[in-house]
């Protein structure tokens, strides 16, 4: 019988704990929740529901003074961000896949047959438009442009008018590649997206065209499993410089110019990244909490309480960063050394998407289709 190598079966317990949402019955046991004695207060504002994610990750937004959010049952609700009482909901009829993405006065979503529905602000329907395969991410506007990217790895430039297809970039994939929600940003006439093999891209917005790319972690390994490397969460742009992160290989930030390297160092994520004015954060595959430098890469802090319960990408919020694990719990760490200073539980649906900044409060959604408001009390 062959024995695989350590690397290999630690690579298949991660993913096991990853794709299953850290609570198979094989790999890695999820951490316990730590005890700790709490030094703030998480108090929920208001809550609401939109319907089940199934397996897909819906992500709310926030736009002007309304919060938007969407589940698999075809659901689209505005909120009010003070209130959380519901302005509209409509019924889009359709299985969605991906959303919800608001600018340019529009509520944008994706189906799983490949659609993207576009909405004005009041829930009016605007276009629709057809895409090569299933809509996994959030869609985005800017400059008369909204930007979608498929389940197949393609990125597509629709006219914001009317949906009609502008340009369109694809890239070759590997055999194994994560189901992910990686998205695309549009900052400063650029399109930045992460693509699988560890690929960082950054396209002219204009014409799709491409401006340069980068390898952030190339693959290694003896077998497909090993050698996955994919960018799964959205990158961080932000004074001239594009940071990203992906699974089983680097840390990285660039020059969003020209792509020249500022610096990376070895990590593994199945997220993004975010930062604050000091540090970028992230959460690794193994359920680690690390903050780094966000100038040079040294390591900053790193909270490992939380190993194998499938973290969101986190969010620098004032003195505190948040992150959500499988079990809908909220966790909020002090920023500084990355302690435990307040808990909270929602419905048990998993929090994967990553936590949203709405004014003073932190906002969430689950997989059972809870929506939540959350202040922090010191």
């Amino acid at each position: 019988m062959r024995v695989e190598p350590l690397r290999l079966r630690l690579a298949i317990a991660t993913l096991i704990a990853l794709l299953l949402g850290g609570c198979a019955s094989k790999g890695p046991k999820p951490a316990p929740l730590p005890e700790f004695k709490p030094s703030a207060k998480l108090q929920v504002v208001w809550r609401a529901n939109v319907g089940s994610a199934g397996h897909y990750l819906f992500a709310p937004a926030f736009y002007q003074d309304g919060v938007y959010a969407a589940g698999i049952g075809g659901k689209i609700v505005r909120l009010n961000a003070a209130t959380g009482k519901t302005v509209w909901r409509i019924d889009t009829k359709v299985r969605l896949s991906g959303g919800v993405g608001v600018s340019e006065n529009m509520v944008m979503v994706g189906t799983a047959k490949g659609t993207v529905l576009a909405y004005d602000l009041d829930g009016n329907p605007l276009w629709k438009s057809a895409v090569s395969s299933e809509v996994l991410s959030v869609p985005q506007a800017a400059a008369g442009l909204v930007v979608v990217r498929s389940g197949d790895s393609r990125i597509f430039g629709l006219d914001a008018k009317d949906g009609t297809r502008r340009w369109e970039y694809q890239t070759i994939t590997p055999p194994l590649t994560l189901r992910a929600n990686p998205g695309v940003i549009i900052v400063a006439g650029f399109v930045i997206a992460g693509m699988p093999a560890g690929k960082l891209v950054v396209l002219n917005v204009a014409n799709g065209g491409m401006v340069w790319e980068t390898v952030v972690a190339a693959p290694k390994g003896d077998n497909e499993l090993e050698r996955i490397t994919d960018i799964a969460g959205a990158p961080l742009v932000e004074k001239q410089k594009v940071c990203a992160v992906t699974f089983q290989g680097r840390a990285a930030c660039y020059e969003t110019e020209r792509g020249g390297q500022l610096w990376a160092r070895a990590a593994s994520s199945v997220g993004g990244v975010v930062a604050d004015e000091r540090n970028l954060y992230l959460s690794e595959a193994t359920g680690a909490v690390v903050a780094l430098d966000k100038n040079t890469g040294a390591s900053v802090w790193k909270q490992n309480s939380l190993s194998y319960r499938s973290l969101s990408t986190p969010l620098a919020f004032g003195n505190r960063v948040v992150v959500g694990d499988f079990e809908g719990q909220l966790h909020l760490l002090n920023i500084e050394d990355g302690s435990f200073a307040a808990r909270i539980g929602t419905d048990g649906g998993g929090i994967s998407a990553p936590p949203v900044r709405v004014d003073d409060k932190v906002l969430v959604q689950t997989r059972k289709g809870g929506v939540y408001a959350f202040k922090v009390r010191d």
